[in-house]
């Protein structure tokens, strides 16, 4: 299990209650082990983020990124957190909610490809 602080908890309770439409129907196509059979968890606090989609068996995150994630203060942090979140050795997959609601099936075969890749290292 990753770390994780434990403070985010509520927060990551209210995130679960409260998704974007991107991430409400990414969520369709992840849960209930659609994806080789793999759990994903959503709203996942890791260290002190809160990650849309994780992964364990295969150190996945998946992000679903809204106009604030485009700013130059956005695309900063964001470059923070996937080296914070890659040191423990997770890989960040990122879709802005377009490309979700539009290419959802595009978005999907991605994640399945990162999987498999996953899947067949060691």
């Amino acid at each position: 299990m990753k770390p994780y602080n434990k403070k985010l908890k509520q927060a990551s309770r209210d995130l679960r209650n409260n998704m974007t439409e991107a991430e409400k129907l990414l969520w369709s196509r992840l849960r209930y082990k659609q994806i080789l059979g793999l759990q994903f968890y959503r709203q996942k606090p890791i260290l002190n983020f809160i990650v849309d989609f994780y992964c364990p068996s295969v150190n996945l995150v998946i992000e679903c990124d809204g106009s604030q994630h485009y700013t130059a203060e956005g695309l900063k942090a964001d470059r923070n957190r996937d080296q914070t979140l890659g040191e423990l050795g997770l890989k960040v997959l990122r879709f802005d909610n377009r490309q979700v609601l539009q290419e959802v099936d595009t978005v999907i075969q991605a994640i399945y490809e990162r999987c498999c890749k996953s899947l067949e290292s060691p």
